[in-house]
């Protein structure tokens, strides 16, 4: 499989970029292809305008830097995402390259069919630290409403299947819980499922 990484965090020695480049390691170990879409140090433009409203089904009128973020997705077979949780939710360039890349008549049609993507089947896998214990996130239910949010509704839309979110608890931690997190990130890199065999969600 050829496998994209698209990583969102300012600095590039971030553990977010540890995160990443250890995914990548297993990936490529496992036999996958690999490329990294770094979001920040590439410049990306999150600010959804009317330009890219203009371009909503109609290829010929999409932005430069949207069409290129396509192309990478056309030739992947899987796509991890890694960013870290940011008030909640997904970081401000994150976010702008899901609004901006997964537009309406190329990632999904909401007119024809609202729960069917208009893309191929891709294995697709968050990788998310978060600096709050898991217990934390449990008892307020910031995990389940995440896994809502983001599993059972906006990846649902963009064809990932099976698509997994793995939020990486208590990474601002020691150093050994640290390292036991990017040994994580490795072997999910390494045991990436081919979305013609998966099914299901997770």
């Amino acid at each position: 499989m050829h496998v994209l990484t698209v990583l969102d965090h300012p600095d590039p020695n971030s553990f977010s970029a540890a995160v990443a480049h250890a995914f990548m390691a297993g990936a490529t170990r496992a036999g996958h292809t690999v490329e990294l879409a770094d979001l920040n140090a590439e410049g990306f433009d999150p600010r959804w305008s009317l330009a890219d409203i203009e371009a909503d089904g109609s290829p010929e009128q999409i932005p430069p830097d949207v069409a290129l973020e396509q192309a990478r997705i056309a030739r992947a077979d899987a796509i991890c995402m890694v960013f870290p949780l940011f008030w909640w939710g997904m970081p401000a360039v994150t976010k702008g390259w899901v609004d901006r890349v997964w537009s309406w008549g190329w990632a999904y049609d909401q007119l024809d069919d609202p729960n069917l993507s208009c893309q191929r089947p891709r294995s697709g896998v968050l990788l998310v630290p978060a600096g709050a214990r898991s217990d934390e996130m449990a008892e307020k239910g910031y995990a389940s409403a995440l896994e809502t949010a983001w599993i059972d509704g906006t990846f649902g839309y963009f064809g990932f299947s099976p698509r997994r979110l793995e939020l990486l608890y208590g990474s601002t931690g020691s150093p050994e819980r640290r390292q036991g997190l990017l040994q994580r990130s490795h072997e999910i890199g390494l045991g990436l499922v081919d979305p013609g065999i998966g099914t299901g969600k997770r």
